[in-house]
């Protein structure tokens, strides 16, 4: 899955708190939504690191 898909489910899970006035369900939501980015940051520092690692292995081969 892609960052954008994460951030995308994070903020659906935002709207959803926000939408309820029950205090329980807002901090599941919201906790939802945390975790969801907390995957966005995970993927992003894989993809940098997969494109560090592609990086250093062209310039070690040339």
């Amino acid at each position: 899955m892609s960052v954008e898909h994460f951030h995308r489910f994070a903020a659906e899970c935002e709207a959803m708190a926000d939408g309820t006035r029950n205090p329980k369900e807002k901090e599941v939501w919201m906790g939802l939504a945390q975790r969801w980015l907390r995957c966005a940051a995970l993927a992003e520092r894989e993809e940098s690191d997969l494109r560090t690692r592609r990086r250093r292995s062209r310039e070690t081969i040339h």
